[in-house]
């Protein structure tokens, strides 16, 4: 079926459709809020980040015709900057693509800026795999947690280290009750990375309670985020905590401090101590529809 159009509204102006939905939760008012706007294909770049910046979300999903090969295309905007890959929007979009009737249900492949990427999607649910995950080398802890307001006593476990399947973030682990203590500095934060993941992790459920902080990004906090999720399984084979062969599974819970819980399920491939796929699970639920003028040029 073929993907929305703009129209023009009853004041003559171009109108866009667009939903809200919650994305890695099964009810309303929690997760991470996602605008997935549709037919938006004439938009430039700074038209989208307007409608990003009105709705002032974490991301805003733009749904595209596909043009190499995908089901659809996808552009990612925050409200400062357009991502080459994120994860929330990517499970968002594609699950609400299947309830609008746009698309199957079933495998579907994702083009962004990252590549095309496999999507597993119902009407309640996608499963997102992410590109070829790549993790650093060991970083000294101490500008990381001095960015989130920690100290050394606060470190638990492994150094942290750079990971991505797509979009790159620090992992840095801590006790369980630092992340309670966390206190981010945006400018620190700008200053030492894109994206920091602060996680406690708990072997005996194979789980991380998280908060990830992304400030030159425009996102000071998130709920929710699938990208940091994805790259967090990698993480977790390369300092050891997961299995290094064979398919593990995880959790990622965040968005508690915020009031928006949100439970993020990873899956990853291992062989020879390297993660070789991994993917993110999570429930998707609509909240709201509606339409919006196309901004000025």
């Amino acid at each position: 079926m073929a993907l929305s159009r703009a129209r023009t509204g009853a004041y003559g102006f171009g109108m866009l459709r667009y939903e809200i939905v919650d994305v890695f939760t099964d009810r309303p008012y929690a997760g991470n809020p996602l605008a997935v706007v549709f037919g938006a294909d004439a938009l430039d770049a700074d038209q989208l980040l307007s409608i990003a910046s009105e709705f002032n979300l974490s991301e805003t999903a733009f749904v595209l015709p596909p043009a190499s090969g995908g089901s659809y295309r996808v552009r990612i905007c925050t409200p400062r900057t357009e991502l080459p890959f994120a994860g929330h929007p990517s499970v968002g979009t594609a699950a609400t693509l299947v309830r609008l009737g746009q698309l199957a249900a079933g495998p579907l492949i994702q083009e962004c800026g990252a590549g095309n990427l496999p999507v597993e999607a119902t009407a309640e649910r996608a499963t997102l795999t992410g590109g070829a995950p790549t993790v650093g080398p060991e970083l000294d802890p101490a500008p990381y947690l001095d960015a989130v307001g920690l100290r050394a006593a606060d470190l638990a476990g492994p150094a942290p280290r750079l990971a991505g399947t797509g979009i790159d973030s620090v992992h840095l682990l801590v006790r369980p009750d630092a992340l309670a203590r966390t206190a981010p500095d945006l400018a620190r934060i700008r200053a030492v990375a894109h994206t920091i993941s602060v996680s406690a992790w708990d072997p005996a459920s194979a789980t991380s309670r998280a908060r990830v902080f992304a400030g030159d990004l425009g996102v000071p906090e998130d709920p929710a985020t699938g990208s940091a999720a994805l790259a967090h399984g990698a993480y977790l084979v390369a300092v050891g905590l997961l299995p290094a062969d064979g398919d593990s599974g995880y959790t990622v819970r965040q968005g508690v401090e915020m009031g928006r819980p949100s439970t993020l399920a990873g899956a990853v491939t291992a062989v020879a101590g390297r993660a070789t796929c991994c993917r993110v699970t999570g429930g998707v639920v609509p909240v709201a529809a509606g339409e919006l003028r196309e901004p000025p040029r």
